[in-house]
């Protein structure tokens, strides 16, 4: 079945403060779709949800819900549910009457309501936590229970807001797959917001990248990731290695000093690029075989792989590979056809991609603190 559009954001700006904090935004998001708005601090992402939850007006453009403006409705009206970071539970109350509360708000009867608790605190595997108080909850549980509030009174639409930021690398490693499962259970739609590329990448269904109040890609996480639109959206989205670069023809560019095959094309014959090759996607090779030749200036072991930083012609490529290589060494690398990413030069080329401030940093935390007088 096709999913439908639910939401449309059409020419959107918003201005506060003085800032243009939204540029002529336009985004669909579909009924009972995971999408997430993925970018730094201010980027606009918070203030699209607050958007969408009724919480702010747009300067210009329209909110539309199912075909309809929904600029005037207040949010009480809207068919959505909002979860913030902080989860603003009542803490005088229990679990079952925090997740109760919106129920009795929409003046169900006691059946219902009960009926409802039971099922949420099913859904959130918090059976037996009815009469708990909030405030003795662990973080991950209150967590929870924000949730099982926020779906109790049946939206159409939950917008969760860095909803994980709280919680410990494991807890929230674990809730990931939790709100996933949910979301699929529910059969609704989630609006994420998140700076955490692991989190849009392992959860949702299209992520959107914003910077500066503008949309820079939209896509699924595998598009996003393998065929970044520009050098921010690649440098956001995990590690890269973003050197300039000549398209000489449709399926060949040259960039440090050597000529590639790659599967791009539809550039100008000599047009200036930007090139992107992800530390994995690079192979270790003897220094006489490899395609380039640099010396290794770092190296970390990350555990399952090690992180080498590789100066090849004096730009610094970060490497990945589960082979030992000592500082000092001189090693060669290839990265096959499939492996390289051509794009057009945008306002973000020459800004990322050359691990220089890597190793100035680790050299500052290696050198030893000077106590003398």
């Amino acid at each position: 079945m096709k999913k439908n559009r639910l939401i449309d954001l059409r020419s959107i700006s918003v201005r506060l403060g003085g800032t243009q904090v939204l540029r002529d935004i336009n985004l669909y998001i579909r009924d009972k779709e995971f999408i997430t708005l993925l970018g730094p601090s201010g980027c606009g992402k918070t203030t699209t949800l607050r958007l969408i939850a009724g919480f702010l007006q747009p300067d210009a453009g329209d909110v539309l819900f199912e075909g309809k403006s929904i600029n005037a409705l207040p949010p009480h009206k809207r068919q959505v549910s909002t979860i913030f970071q902080r989860y603003a539970l009542f803490p005088h109350l229990n679990v079952a009457d925090n997740i109760a509360f919106g129920l009795r708000l929409q003046k169900k009867s006691k059946a219902e309501i009960a009926k409802t608790v039971d099922e949420m605190l099913s859904l959130v595997n918090l059976k037996g936590f009815a009469d708990r108080a909030a405030s003795s909850l662990s973080g991950g549980q209150q967590q929870r229970v924000a949730i099982a509030r926020a779906l109790a009174v049946g939206p159409r639409v939950l917008l969760l807001d860095e909803p994980l930021g709280a919680l410990d690398l494991k807890l929230r490693k674990d809730m990931q797959l939790e709100l996933k499962k949910i979301q699929q259970r529910m059969g609704i739609t989630f609006v994420y917001v998140t700076h955490d590329q692991e989190e849009a990448l392992s959860m949702s269904d299209t992520v959107v990248v914003m910077d500066g109040g503008e949309i820079q890609q939209i896509g699924t996480p595998i598009d996003i990731y393998n065929e970044p639109i520009n050098a921010f959206v690649a440098d956001f989205i995990g590690e890269s290695n973003i050197v300039d670069g000549t398209m000489l023809s449709d399926g060949k560019v040259r960039f440090s000093g050597h000529e590639f095959a790659c599967l791009d094309g539809g550039f100008e014959r000599n047009e200036s690029v930007d090139v992107v090759v992800r530390p994995e996607d690079v192979d270790v090779t003897a220094p006489e075989a490899g395609m380039l030749r640099g010396k290794v200036t770092t190296n970390t072991f990350k555990g399952v792989h090690f992180e080498m930083i590789v100066d090849i012609g004096g730009f610094l490529w970060m490497i990945q590979t589960t082979d030992y290589h000592p500082v000092g060494e001189v090693i060669g690398l290839a990265t096959p056809p499939d492996a390289i990413h051509v794009m057009k030069k945008s306002q973000y080329s020459g800004m990322f991609g050359d691990y220089s401030c890597f190793t100035e940093e680790y050299y500052e935390l290696s050198e030893p603190e000077n106590d003398d007088p």
